[in-house]
């Protein structure tokens, strides 16, 4: 496999140099930081990506405040009191989008998050916690314990929130296979996660960047 110097070699050059590269990176949290984020944020976050995947973003992004607003900020022990019919009646209203399975998801996700907390604290707790290392680990349990978080939905949710991740993008599939790691077009097997895991970590120890940043890095390696 490449070492990642010749692909962070690559990036820099082909995006202006070292500073313009490190200008697009994504900002990671500390765990401690993490551990502070609240539940609420979670579930928007989540409930964003979900709306957001397979659709404009940018539609999404200026209804959000609507969003915000219609779900009252997204405390989860109030989402979950929701009855049938005000999920359907929310699932209509017009200053949303109104995709009923994706509004049915919000709840599904507010008992994911309070029965994680049960155990851990909090979301941001449990998120905090989890080794980078292992990351397939942590999107596996988001799809499994969620709504619509598996794919790149669940990843994005964890970039977004500051957890330190890749994402298995297009364009970082093509860096790992260009790289000589034996992955499909589309990972999607244990055995390609578990390859992926293992590139991102080999290349975490040589260069000692965040996998976040490995992973943009990556990205940005491509013509």
């Amino acid at each position: 496999m490449d070492k990642f110097a010749a692909i962070y070699d690559r990036a820099c050059e082909r995006q202006g140099g070292e500073a313009a590269l490190a200008g697009l990176m994504p900002t990671v949290r500390s765990p401690r930081a993490l551990a502070a984020s609240k539940n609420d944020r979670w579930l928007a976050q989540m409930t964003r990506c979900i709306f957001q995947a397979g659709f404009v973003w940018r539609v999404v992004d200026n209804k959000w405040d609507d969003f915000e607003d219609v779900f009252f900020g997204f405390p989860p022990e109030k989402i979950l009191m929701l009855s049938p019919d005000q999920i359907d009646r929310f699932a209509q209203n017009p200053r949303i989008i109104r995709n009923r399975q994706k509004v049915l998801s919000i709840q599904a996700n507010a008992r994911y998050i309070l029965e994680v907390s049960k155990e851990h604290g909090s979301f941001g707790k449990f998120v905090s916690r989890w080794p980078e290392d292992d990351l397939i680990g942590l999107f596996q349990h988001m799809k499994k314990g969620g709504s619509r978080l598996g794919g790149m939905s669940g990843q994005r949710v964890l970039r977004n929130m500051g957890k330190d991740t890749f994402v298995v993008t297009g364009d970082v599939v093509r860096c790992l296979r260009q790289a000589g790691v034996d992955i499909s077009d589309t990972p999607n097997t244990q055995r390609e996660m578990k390859l992926v895991q293992a590139a991102f970590n080999q290349w975490h120890a040589e260069s000692e960047l965040p996998y976040s940043h490995i992973s943009r890095i990556g990205a940005c390696s491509l013509e």
